[in-house]
């Protein structure tokens, strides 16, 4: 009986530094399932272990999962992904923006993404390819030339 007291008192008496509150699924979550607030739960690992690993809700609430969550894991920035807003194959609409012009086209995925992922686009016609950042769904802001070399101007 006294063993017992001593080891429930040992482990009361670990610091909270020993750790740090996580986000872990409170249940097995589906690949595909997008995440509410009420699939989430904490969890404390230790400090070691914490590059990439999701420390509040904030952070995953609304993505989608990659794969397979497991209940009590901790979910990691590959774990997840904003949802699926374009599917490969389907017909999207690309938007070039420049100084003073605005010009739209269709054109079709060439993979599926979500709201900021870089995507590639074929235009029917010429069946030249173009990437892209996903805006809205079916919606994609092409690169241009100009664009792509203020980037890389320092």
């Amino acid at each position: 009986m006294l063993r017992h007291a001593v080891l429930a008192l040992m482990v009361l008496c670990i610091p909270a530094a020993a750790g740090v509150r996580v986000v872990v699924p409170a249940h097995d979550i589906a690949r595909g399932a997008v995440i509410s607030d009420s699939d989430l739960a904490y969890s404390t690992v230790a400090n070691t272990t914490m590059s990439g690993i999701a420390t509040s809700p904030a952070e995953v609430t609304g993505m989608e999962a990659r794969r397979t969550l497991r209940a009590g894991e901790t979910l990691r920035a590959q774990d997840l992904r904003h949802p699926v807003l374009i599917a490969k194959g389907s017909t999207v609409t690309m938007v070039f923006e420049a100084p003073g012009v605005l010009l739209t086209a269709t054109g079709r995925a060439m993979s599926e993404a979500g709201l900021g992922e870089t995507i590639t686009i074929q235009n029917p016609v010429s069946f030249r390819k173009i990437t892209g950042t996903v805006i809205g769904p079916g919606q994609v802001r092409a690169e241009t030339g100009a664009a792509r070399i203020a980037a890389l101007d320092p």
